[in-house]
């Protein structure tokens, strides 16, 4: 039986093209992630990638001890077709640390894909979907640069652009929404996003004044735990509310459900702790007949491309998703090629495994190495 035989591990820092500036923190300058590379008996190399956010998920640091000193014993061995199992035994040996967990899965997923010659969303039961619309986050603290950006790219088919309100002033979040409408009218996806910027008291009559410009959805608009508000919300709005911060797993998502206190949910893999924790996820969500979004956080190409083909396997993921950061917020990725965007869609890639390519030269050449194991 083949097994994994060796574990390396990279602490990494990538700088960023802009500031992005949102309700539950703001990031500058570079972000920090975890890659891991797990070998094959068989000599099949997989990558993993854990992209925490220390205001949301935890930190990269941690990211990196969990794995290389709790994880490490539990990897080596492990049967490369028995993903589950490992999932699980990860879980008995490490509280929290979702990301460490998903980052471990990810790069089994990419050795089984890569020895049988098929795509993480054929062993994940197969595609549903070949492309996923972008969405692009209008987060720049400059909303000139932001409306420059978006000049350019819907001529190229990008349409979707979520905008991350409550961080500048309820006016200006308003005359934000107003130069996007009057400059590009229905033809853009809108979107809002609070990331638990409000506070429940009032927050009512700030949610109808944007509920004017017909947005998709507002994400997240109260902290986490204020699901009765977030109920109301869902009741006394045209705009449906969509569960970000408040649904990390099947019984949050639960809860929601009981107090319908959203629509829609945004899936992210570093919330869930693994693929397969994710699919559960959207189990649920499917039976209560509530669409997934493919949120993101920091992550480089590793982890979204695996949020990709979990997309491309997951039916309720019908919202599109944000995995803008590798071709338009870093200078530089660890990829050899980015995962292609075309018409304001992230095409799924088609390769075994992740139907990526990392190399040591685009991993030295194209992120700062912190810390290596």
């Amino acid at each position: 039986m083949e097994t994994i035989s060796n574990l390396r591990l990279f602490l990494i820092e990538s700088p960023i093209k802009m500031a992005r500036q949102q309700g539950v923190g703001h990031v500058k300058g570079t972000v920090k992630r975890v890659l891991v590379e797990l070998t094959s008996s068989s000599g099949i190399v997989g990558w993993g990638e854990a992209a925490p956010w220390e205001v949301f998920t935890g930190t990269a640091e941690a990211a990196f001890a969990a794995i290389d000193v709790y994880l490490r014993p539990v990897v080596i061995g492990a049967p490369v077709n028995r993903i589950r199992l490992l999932t699980q035994q990860m879980k008995k040996t490490l509280v929290g640390h979702g990301e460490a967990r998903l980052a471990i899965e990810t790069a089994m997923f990419d050795i089984l894909g890569k020895s049988c010659g098929l795509s993480v969303a054929d062993l994940l039961g197969g595609r549903v979907r070949d492309t996923i619309p972008l969405s692009f986050s209008i987060a720049d603290p400059d909303f000139e640069a932001d409306m420059r950006r978006m000049t350019e790219m819907v001529p190229n088919g990008n349409t979707i652009f979520k905008v991350k309100t409550g961080v500048k002033s309820h006016r200006d979040d308003m005359k934000h929404l107003e130069a996007m409408r009057m400059a590009f009218g229905d033809t853009i996806d809108l979107r809002i996003d609070y990331n638990q910027a409000l506070q429940p008291f009032n927050a009512i009559s700030t949610l109808r004044d944007v509920d004017q410009f017909r947005p998709t959805f507002i994400e997240q608009p109260v902290p986490k735990d204020c699901l009765t508000a977030m109920a109301s919300f869902a009741s006394d709005l045209d705009t449906p509310i969509l569960a970000d911060e408040s649904c990390f797993d099947a019984r949050d998502l639960m809860e929601i459900i009981r107090l319908r206190a959203a629509d829609a949910i945004s899936v992210k893999l570093m919330k869930a702790g693994g693929i397969l924790d994710a699919q559960a996820l959207m189990a649920v969500a499917d039976t209560a007949r509530m669409p997934g979004y493919g949120g993101t956080l920091w992550e480089g190409g590793v982890a979204l491309a695996a949020g990709t083909q979990f997309i491309a396997a997951t039916p309720g993921m019908s919202l599109g998703c944000e995995f803008y950061m590798p071709h338009h917020v870093l200078t530089e990725d660890v990829l050899e090629e980015k995962i292609r965007n075309v018409n304001g869609e992230v095409v799924v890639p088609d390769g075994p495994g992740l139907g990526i390519t990392v190399s040591e030269a685009s991993l030295k050449s194209n992120a700062r190495i912190l810390a290596q194991s």
